[in-house]
């Protein structure tokens, strides 16, 4: 039997292997029991029962451990990973195959981060649009850990971002575009615009919106006020919104912290007044895929890397109290 031989039939099994049987196995998943997963298919627990054995002898693994719910086993999580892509990659084919249909243009999905990435991303789409007008953008906001796991699951193209640990996961590669800092912000009346050099221990008796626990900035910001005497500051709003941040200093004397390219490009808009108070944050990357990309990514993160290169010089990143 020679080598070619041999692997083909290493994936035989991949030969017979349905399209439902991974959407079974998604929804077995999602369910936890048999008899849940049975009700959802409108099957009996014994069909359940039946199909889970055919994929286990087709396979010729274990896939679940059986009982009051099920486990998984290794081999049961690598067909979920498995599932997980090509039921992705399935869903964007559809989607784009439909877009075809009606005359529209292919399309890039983008995440970014919840709290938006000032004027990065925006300009980026714009300049990259002005080169490719047929591309249409899809653009996805919300927590670092969710944009990954789209990602990872074909749903995303590109994730934008602050870089941490979970942009090393396998599959994966990052390129970091430029070293942000956290900087604080207030209204336009804040009391504490009145101070030619404004301290962060001025900050700490004044209410406070901070981001939500466990993310990359609040453990940032805990950091500062513990050093700066604000071990016990409280937030009284978390929030990662912009949007919200910037309507409840318009009306309070509350504090925030944002991004330091962010807070300047909130500044120049006259919608807070970012104060000369910055701390170290880390850096702001894109994360993709290492294979099956989008043709165009490569055009879209050249673009990403003109439109970082300002942001990279200190004199316009942080010097945001103008």
């Amino acid at each position: 039997m020679n080598a070619h031989t041999s692997s083909a039939n290493s994936i035989a099994w991949a030969r017979r292997l349905k399209v439902r049987h991974l959407e079974y196995f998604l929804i077995l998943r999602n369910a936890g029991t048999l008899s849940e997963a049975a009700r959802a298919l409108h099957m009996t627990q014994s069909a359940m029962s039946h199909w889970l054995n055919e994929l286990e002898t087709l396979l010729g693994v274990r896939l679940v451990v059986r009982g009051r719910r099920i486990r998984f086993t290794p081999e049961g999580d690598v067909l979920l990973r498995l599932a997980t892509r090509l039921l992705g990659d399935i869903a964007r084919t559809q989607d784009e195959l439909e877009l075809l249909a009606q005359g529209a243009p292919a399309s890039l999905h983008v995440g970014s981060v919840t709290a938006g990435l000032a004027h990065l991303i925006p300009n980026s789409i714009c300049t990259f649009q002005m080169q490719v007008p047929q591309m249409a953008i899809h653009m996805t906001e919300g927590a670092f850990s969710l944009l990954l796991e789209r990602l990872e699951a074909r749903e995303l193209d590109i994730v934008v971002g602050s870089i941490d640990a979970r942009a090393y996961a396998a599959g994966l590669t990052h390129e970091v575009l430029f070293e942000d800092r956290i900087v604080a912000i207030v209204g336009l009346q804040h009391a504490v615009r009145q101070k030619a050099k404004p301290l962060w221990s001025d900050l700490v008796p004044y209410p406070w919106i901070m981001p939500e626990k466990n993310t990359l900035m609040r453990n940032r910001l805990d950091t500062v006020l513990l050093e700066n005497g604000g071990a016990g500051v409280r937030p009284r709003l978390e929030t990662a919104s912009i949007i919200t941040i910037e309507t409840v200093l318009r009306q309070t004397d509350y504090v925030a912290v944002c991004s330091a390219s962010l807070g300047a490009h909130l500044h120049r808009l006259g919608l807070v007044h970012a104060l000369p108070l910055t701390a170290g944050f880390g850096p702001v990357g894109a994360v993709y895929r290492e294979r099956d990309s989008h043709p165009v990514l490569g055009d879209f993160l050249a673009e990403l890397r003109r439109q970082a290169d300002p942001l990279r010089t200190a004199e316009s990143r942080f010097n945001v109290a103008l």
